[in-house]
């Protein structure tokens, strides 16, 4: 392959990098506003939430390997991004609310995509496989531990929910395949599908992680 063709490759890769994280920066927005909605917070509170959860991952991500500020604070197009899924979530709210469980849906998808993007960042600046692996599940979750935090909810992650593994699913997928030499885009899908499927089916069929047996069940899942 020559210089020209490399440099396009680049580009391209670029480009699929920068439009995943958008996607789960507006899917992750969804996510958030959609549950500070079912909390009653007004609009603004709406939007902080929104922000949050599209962002929160992605900056403790760049604090984690340095590349500081964080894109998610010093790049208009992500908080653009969030408060317009803010404003469709609140002048849509009788559309979203048709769908079938919307936070759980846009959570689903904005894990898969950050868990992707979060590894492919971590590999960009140059870190090893471990840490590539373990800041695309960081990426992944942190907007929704912020999330429910601000909410006063009990955090996925603490529940026995498959939600942090199947992030690190997904980020393990994109790192060996990159390792391994697979074509980008499609080592970016399948790491985005098998994140999602496992996420979504999980919550379809009730798959738990093992737990403690006699522990206060009392709260549920």
């Amino acid at each position: 392959m020559n210089v020209p063709d490399l440099a396009l490759a680049g580009l391209n890769d670029h480009r699929l990098f920068t439009t995943l994280d958008l996607a789960g920066t507006f899917a992750f927005a969804i996510s958030g506003a959609v549950a500070a909605r079912d909390r009653g917070l007004d609009w603004f509170g709406v939007a902080v939430i929104a922000f949050t959860v599209a962002c929160g991952g992605g900056v403790l991500r760049d604090l984690c390997i340095g590349a500081v500020p964080p894109a998610g604070l010093t790049d208009w197009r992500y908080l653009a991004v969030a408060m317009a899924a803010a404003l469709m979530t609140i002048a849509a709210n009788k559309l979203v609310a048709h769908l079938a469980h919307p936070v759980t849906l846009f959570d689903s998808i904005g894990l898969g995509l950050f868990a992707v993007t979060g590894a492919q960042k971590a590999m960009i600046l140059g870190h090893n496989a471990e840490v590539a692996v373990l800041l695309g599940m960081v990426t992944a979750v942190g907007g929704g531990v912020a999330r429910d935090v601000l909410l006063n909810r009990v955090p996925v992650i603490l529940q026995r929910e498959i939600y942090a593994s199947a992030a690190l699913v997904g980020a393990s997928i994109e790192v060996v395949g990159e390792r391994l030499g697979w074509l980008s885009s499609g080592r970016t899908w399948v790491a985005l599908a098998a994140c999602f499927a496992l996420r979504y089916l999980s919550l379809h069929y009730k798959w738990n992680l093992p737990h403690f047996s006699g522990h206060n069940d009392e709260g549920g899942d």
